[in-house]
């Protein structure tokens, strides 16, 4: 299920997260189903168990898992205003870039193919060419 890149400049727990959300999003993990525990992940990546742990609280705090105490973790149904304010969230984040980013000279065709090409590389990650 998961690919880990021991040499990637992401953190493991970002890998983690990320292709947790690309999972939820992408509706191959759909709302309410279990998640592997902790120990089962750590044990199946071989990775320190915490790091499953920082993982989950992440995605539990950017609403896309829930734990129920006693049952484990599950995914979270992806509604509408809160995928709408996590989306306000990137475009707070990504305006400071794009006006660093105008400001340094790059024109704007450069960011367009930019952000082309990163929806190309998630297409490939995905498998919906």
């Amino acid at each position: 299920m998961f690919d880990i890149d021991l040499r990637s400049r992401d953190p493991i727990y970002q890998q983690l997260v990320d292709k947790y959300k690309q999972l939820i999003m992408n509706h191959i993990l759909e709302p309410d189903e279990k998640l592997p525990s902790v120990r089962q992940l750590a044990e199946e990546l071989t990775v320190n168990p915490n790091t499953i742990q920082k993982a989950y609280r992440q995605l539990e705090q950017e609403n896309f898992i829930y734990s129920v105490k006693g049952r484990g973790s599950f995914v979270q149904a992806l509604e509408n205003h809160v995928a709408g304010e996590r989306i306000e969230e990137i475009r707070t984040d990504l305006e400071p870039l794009v006006k660093e980013a105008l400001f340094l000279g790059v024109e704007e065709t450069t960011l367009i193919e930019w952000i082309q090409s990163v929806m190309k590389k998630q297409k490939e990650v995905s498998g919906n060419d």
